[in-house]
């Protein structure tokens, strides 16, 4: 899943997916070896369960994978909360979600000394908070004299026909390819599409535009048909880097 012999370029953010990893590990190993992993990263993904946080941050201890263990950034998570209220300190809404800690494995694969700040969205988000958050994460980013990537992990439609999948699945790629954040929260809404992160998805492009993000590239699109052979019912996943 992981080409260390490809080419990896610069990005100020990445989208990745977050299934099973013989379901979306082609896309998300795709978009991270096509991409430097610097030190520090900012992971932002879906809360799948009901939490009371909007934004729920942890700043600090560390998450276990069987590649190691990998600390928290805690200057990093700080500076992110002092710039927004909306953002709260809570690691109890981190301890069932998958969404983030799916990624960590491919990362340390082609980076060991990593440190994160991880961020889970609840559902129930407006715009306008979203856009706060991605402001909020912008700034911070600007505050430090590092080079920090962030990630976004979504994935597309759910158990719906392929046909269905591919064709509202480009609608929401078609925003994201055009880093229009808010014109990718309202065609998600307006379409009725099953996109779990676009919440996410959301606040990273707002705070990728403001890091000066001006290009989206698609890494690679696939399904869960494809693997499965059900082109019935399916899953999609969509890999970008932006920069």
């Amino acid at each position: 899943m992981i080409d260390l012999k490809r080419e990896q370029r610069r990005a100020i953010s990445v989208i990745v997916p977050h299934a099973g990893y013989e379901y979306s590990g082609p896309v998300a190993g795709a978009v991270f070896s096509s991409v430097q992993i610097p030190k520090y990263l900012v992971i932002l993904g879906p809360n799948h369960r009901h939490v009371m946080s909007r934004f729920a941050i942890m700043s600090e201890g560390s998450w276990q994978t069987p590649l190691g263990d990998v600390p928290i950034n805690t200057q990093l998570a700080e500076a992110i909360t002092n710039r927004s209220g909306l953002v709260k300190d809570d690691s109890g809404a981190h301890e069932q979600e998958h969404s983030l800690e799916v990624q960590l494995p491919f990362i340390q694969y082609i980076r060991n000394d990593i440190s994160i700040v991880p961020i889970t969205i609840a559902y129930q988000t407006s715009y306008e908070e979203l856009e706060e958050l991605g402001h909020a994460i912008a700034d911070a980013i600007q505050a430090q004299d590092e080079d920090i990537l962030i990630v976004a992990s979504t994935d597309m439609s759910h158990y719906v026909s392929q046909r269905e999948a591919v064709a509202k699945d480009s609608l929401a790629m078609d925003e994201i390819d055009r880093l229009h954040a808010r014109g990718l929260y309202e065609i998600v809404s307006q379409e009725n599409i099953s996109m779990c992160g676009y919440q996410p998805t959301t606040s990273t492009i707002v705070a990728s535009k403001k890091l000066g993000a001006t290009q989206a590239e698609l890494i690679k699109y696939q399904t869960s048909g494809e693997v499965t052979k059900n082109f019935h019912e399916v899953v999609g996943y969509a890999g970008y880097r932006i920069f």
